[in-house]
């Protein structure tokens, strides 16, 4: 691709014609796909103000950025249905905003790995596990599965039980030791100090003792991480509250602070 495609490629020119603006949006490239370099659509917007409340505590800068980082994870995504008729644009918002809540912080991360997100409209059935499921994330087959209706409440609830962020955390997790473009994201020295924290942790989950995160959290490192991410951002007073070095690191992790975030808005 010539220098000059490139440059068309990546800018949206405003030009006067007969006193009239015109917006000019260009393509932009992305493997196998190609799409328009505009903004989130308004009805799109709209969804993320009404249902997702991370995005309504951004400084408007950052919406802007969060907004255009939801529209490069639905181009490079395949939304399958299962069970439902197709999936609605309130879902491919909402599903990848889940998504970029938890890669935010990371710049130009967006779980290339996994390449196909499927929407149940309740719990299903695996064939594999031979139980029913909400949720899972499979690094064969590059497939994250979600049942919409578990997805929905984990927002509404907000009380440190949140599927999309729990797979979307799998996913990530995943994503860093998977040899692609996106390999080894997370910080090396962090991430070491996060394994050693763990174990502590875990032991105070099977014993009953721990006053923060569920029993689901001990099942293996990749479930605690899952668990705490949920905490992280539904309970991020009380998460550092019970213990800073623990929340800290795992902002260190994700290169960002939800409590920030709860600070600014009550300012």
């Amino acid at each position: 691709m010539s220098l000059q495609i490139v440059f068309l490629t990546l800018l949206g020119l405003t030009i006067v014609i007969g006193g009239h603006f015109v917006k000019l949006f260009f393509y932009e490239y992305l493997p196998g796909k190609r799409y328009f370099s505009s903004g989130l659509s308004y009805r799109r917007r709209e969804i993320l103000k009404k249902y997702f409340p991370f995005y309504n505590l951004l400084p408007p800068e950052s919406k802007k950025i969060f907004e255009n980082r939801i529209r490069l994870f639905i181009a490079r995504k395949n939304f399958v249905p299962r069970g439902l008729s197709h999936v609605t644009r309130e879902m491919r918002v909402l599903i990848s905003a889940a998504a970029i809540q938890t890669t935010f912080g990371l710049p130009k991360i967006y779980l290339t790995h996994f390449q196909n997100i499927l929407v149940y409209p309740d719990e299903y059935y695996s064939h594999i596990t031979k139980k029913y499921h909400k949720g899972e994330v499979n690094p064969r087959h590059g497939v994250i599965v979600l049942s919409w209706k578990a997805f929905v409440e984990g927002y509404i609830e907000n009380e440190g039980v949140n599927l999309g962020l729990h797979e979307m955390a799998h996913a990530l997790h995943l994503e860093n030791r998977i040899r692609n473009d996106e390999y080894a994201f997370l910080p090396a020295e962090a991430l070491q100090k996060w394994d050693l924290m763990m174990q502590k942790e875990v032991e105070l989950i099977k014993n009953g003792e721990h006053p923060l995160f569920r029993s689901y959290g001990a099942v293996d490192k990749f479930e605690f991480f899952a668990v705490a991410v949920e905490n992280f951002f539904e309970k991020p007073v009380e998460f550092e509250r019970y213990s800073h070095d623990l929340y800290f690191t795992m902002a260190e992790l994700l290169q960002q602070n939800p409590l920030l975030l709860l600070k600014s808005n009550k300012s």
